[in-house]
């Protein structure tokens, strides 16, 4: 797999890292050679049954449901104000009207 500067620049963007120019080649090199030493990893012999190293062979999964918590105070008890939803604060200050 080769790995390119547009590579870099993706990842930086989903990572919403800023990335300049001039450091795209080496990072691009750096990423190559990181995906290079994770692919000799096939190459290791684990025989035809191998053993979990610690642990249970398969983690269970849990159901992705939404479950929504109580919150032990309503919002409106955790400020002064609270009026149709929201938080509200006297006004400071020379604000108009």
């Amino acid at each position: 797999m080769t790995i390119g500067e547009q590579d870099v620049r993706h990842v930086a963007r989903l990572a919403e890292l800023h990335v300049d120019e001039a450091d795209l080649p080496k990072l691009a090199t750096q990423f190559a050679d990181i995906v290079a030493f994770v692919a000799q990893l096939t190459e290791v012999e684990v025989g035809d049954d191998p053993a979990p190293l610690g642990g249970p062979p398969r983690a269970p999964l849990r159901a992705d449901v939404v479950v929504h918590f109580p919150l032990a105070h309503p919002p409106s008890a955790l400020g002064q104000g609270f009026t149709d939803g929201f938080f509200t604060v006297p006004r400071r200050g020379g604000d108009a009207e």
